[in-house]
């Protein structure tokens, strides 16, 4: 009762901050990006509660608790991404000033398929949001002893509740609590708890296959990196973070900050898992060992405060997704069939960085949210695998953005003819591959369709004419340093 009343309080505080930021949310730009003026700690807190969410926490510890210390890759190869996004690209993607990835192709490669990038990536962001849906559902389920749909609801009516009131602002603030939150539970209780109740390191080895102690064989971290370093480096969750950095110093030092935290929870998640294959062997499955872990080793109150730990990584990430989905939604689908019916000017920089005029640009985006968030839950009760659901949302992710995103980047004779092929031979050849193998988490059709988005983006780019230069100019007036407002 004791642990079920904290978790519910916790929840409570969350709409409370909602409420609270709601008065802060009052254009556009405070909704989606934080009105783009968050510093060090604030940004630091936020990408980390984004990124060490569901797939991080159950995922890893479930993983640690199948393979041992090979669970750490899942938050491993986030931290990578994060670490290679702050380094190369926050800067650059920061001074663009857009509010998605889509925006960032339309600058670069001028007027392009913004509405067929945009569902591409859109498909990525909405099952992102369903991964942590279904995490918090399965939690719920377990406290409160009820079946997975009604705990789905919910989690989710929490998480879009306070997700609709303040925006960007909304989640800043929770995501803040939730870090701290999670930090505390995961490091300071959890933890040293499971591994003292196993015996401490020396347990481990005593109890533990020598397999355990293995970081796992190459075929399979390089599965983890190749599906999620890149989700990290292109997807619109983590660029909409991105956008709320007040300065370029911020987007790259801050965001190595928050990488080093996802090593060190990565580290710890696997070490719990291992604790509890040792303390509750014979799990069926992944998903529930962060629950029965809890229950077995931690006294009434402490349960409810790291299960509310596991709830705040969760829940980050999902409200991450959820507002990164609904903006997606608003200005590359919506926006960009409204640009192409006014035939704004290639690299026009009004024309990409908004979606529309004249009316409540805040009150869209709400109810965007809610037609999301209702999806959301609705897919959530029909799928139950979290990283199965994780690693299909990223493979088309990569195969579909990946090549003409960083190619944009690094290569001036790209086109945008080149960057619509690459987008459409890299969906395709991902879905044939899958339905040819009949197999849909196979890391083959992930190969086959970069591969032939790689060469659809070369090849059409070649024989295509180069990039206006009009174009050009004003990609490289908007990414070259001093373009953004100083720190």
């Amino acid at each position: 009762m004791i642990d079920l009343v904290i978790i519910l309080l916790y929840l409570g505080a969350m709409i409370g901050i909602g409420f609270y930021a709601k008065a802060k949310a009052r254009t556009e730009s405070d909704f989606l990006v934080a009105g783009r003026r968050l510093g060090p700690f604030y940004y630091a807190g936020t990408l980390a509660a984004l990124v060490m969410g569901g797939g991080a926490t159950l995922g890893g510890i479930g993983i640690g608790y199948q393979k041992g210390l090979a669970g750490v890759w899942i938050a491993f190869s986030f931290g990578i991404g994060v670490t290679v996004i702050s380094l190369l690209l926050a800067p650059l993607i920061n001074r663009l000033k857009v509010y998605t990835v889509s925006q960032m192709l339309e600058v670069r490669y001028g007027n392009m398929g913004t509405v067929m990038s945009g569902v591409v990536m859109l498909g990525y962001t909405l099952f992102i949001s369903v991964t942590s849906t279904i995490a918090y559902g399965a939690i719920f389920s377990v406290l409160l002893d009820i079946d997975k749909i009604p705990a789905i609801l919910i989690g989710s009516s929490v998480v879009v509740l306070y997700s609709v009131l303040g925006g960007m602002w909304s989640i800043t603030l929770t995501d803040m609590v939730q870090f701290i939150v999670k930090t505390i539970s995961i490091f300071f209780v959890l933890l040293p708890l499971a591994l003292f109740r196993a015996g401490g390191i020396d347990g481990l080895v005593e109890k533990l296959p020598e397999t355990a102690f293995s970081w796992g064989d190459s075929r399979f971290i390089f599965t983890y990196m190749l599906l999620y370093v890149p989700t990290m480096v292109i997807g619109q969750d983590l660029w909409q973070r991105v956008f709320t950095a007040r300065s370029d110093k911020v987007a790259r030092w801050a965001g190595v900050t928050a990488a080093l935290y996802c090593f060190a929870y990565g580290l710890a998640g696997a070490l719990i898992g291992m604790a509890a294959a040792t303390l509750i062997p014979g799990l069926e499955t992944r998903d529930e060992v962060y629950t029965q872990v809890v229950r077995t080793v931690l006294p009434v109150g402490l349960a409810g405060f790291v299960v509310a730990g596991a709830l705040a990584a969760i829940m980050g990430t999902s409200s991450g997704a959820l507002i990164a989905t609904a903006t997606v939604a608003k200005q590359d689908i919506v926006g960009g069939l409204r640009r192409r019916r006014q035939v704004a000017p290639a690299g026009d920089t009004q024309a990409v960085a908004h979606g529309g005029h004249g009316h409540d640009e805040v009150r869209d985006n709400r109810v965007l949210i809610v037609i999301f968030g209702v999806i959301m839950a609705g897919i959530a009760c029909a799928v139950n695998d979290v990283v199965g659901a994780l690693t299909l949302a990223s493979a088309f992710l990569v195969s579909g953005l990946m090549v003409p995103v960083l190619g944009g980047f690094i290569w001036k004779r790209a086109t945008a003819r080149g960057a619509v092929a690459s987008i459409v031979a890299g969906v395709v050849f991902t879905v044939g591959t899958m339905i040819v193998l009949g197999d849909i988490f196979s890391n083959v059709p992930i190969y086959a369709g970069v591969l032939a988005s790689l060469v659809a983006f070369v090849a059409v780019s070649l024989f295509d004419a180069p990039t206006p230069a009009g174009v050009m100019r004003n990609w490289e007036q908007r990414i070259a340093p001093g373009s953004a407002d100083a720190d």
